[in-house]
């Protein structure tokens, strides 16, 4: 990959939720490239089935829960520290709240926007700082096509990932003159996790209902990772404070 301008080889790149869905499959993507990840989640257990998973070698686990938002700057400090400067983020860690308004309590929207939008406040707080980022910079926010269009009780997820790309751009600006480019990947519908949960609680009529909203059909989560490691290579380099649109055409209706 040495002449390709995807190659990641020597990069250290810290991905959240690494333990299953989207952040299993950038991870793999990412180390496929030639990265080094850190894999960050909260069970111990499937994060070393993740790291036996990827290809090539410098890998780590780091188990974290990232709704403790005020330790983040001070942990990514110690990781720094203990696997070297970091020169790449991706924010994959997530929680889906699909509620109607008249059952939402202050607790749903209180732990979504602590995951969601918090911890990737802290998250890139503690990249920027000096000892943990290593230069050639890039931070991804996993945001979701819920935070540019409408779906009935999405109304919590969709604030949260609409924050995201609103934050993402402000960040962006802030943190150029580092060296370090902020964006968001925006992917409609996946064959991972958060699609099995939804079809759990949807008859075969309404999941396929869902479905046809996706002219090209449902993505798989290698379509997201494709477009997470564009965006952390040098193919990303003149690419800032914008939200990559990965639907299967969602959002063109």
């Amino acid at each position: 990959m040495t002449n390709s301008p995807m190659d990641l080889t020597g990069r250290r790149i810290l991905v959240s939720g690494a333990s299953s869905g989207l952040g299993k499959e950038i991870a793999h993507f990412v180390a496929s490239l030639g990265g080094k990840l850190i894999l960050v989640a909260r069970d111990a257990s499937r994060l070393d089935l993740v790291l036996n998973y990827l290809p090539g070698g410098g890998h780590s686990v780091e188990c974290f829960d990232l709704y403790n938002t005020d330790q983040i700057v001070g942990w990514m400090k110690s990781l720094a520290i203990k696997h070297g400067p970091l020169n790449g983020l991706v924010h994959c860690a997530g929680i889906l709240k699909n509620k109607p308004l008249r059952f939402q309590e202050a607790g749903d929207w209180e732990s979504a926007m602590k995951l969601n939008v918090n911890a990737a406040a802290a998250l890139t707080k503690g990249f920027r700082q000096k000892g943990v980022y290593g230069g050639a910079g890039s931070i991804v926010f996993m945001a979701s096509v819920m935070g540019i269009s409408g779906q009935p009780g999405q109304s919590i997820y969709s604030a949260t990932k609409g924050a995201l790309i609103a934050m993402a751009r402000s960040l962006a600006l802030e943190l150029a003159r580092e060296g370090i480019r902020v964006n968001c990947v925006a992917p409609a519908l996946v064959q991972a996790g958060m699609s099995e949960e939804i079809r759990k609680n949807l008859s075969e009529e309404q999941f396929a209902r869902i479905v046809e909203q996706h002219p090209l059909g449902l993505g798989r989560p290698e379509d997201v990772a494709n477009a997470v490691g564009f965006l952390l290579a040098d193919t990303g380099r003149w690419i800032t404070g914008t939200t990559l649109v990965v639907d299967g055409g969602y959002t063109a209706q």
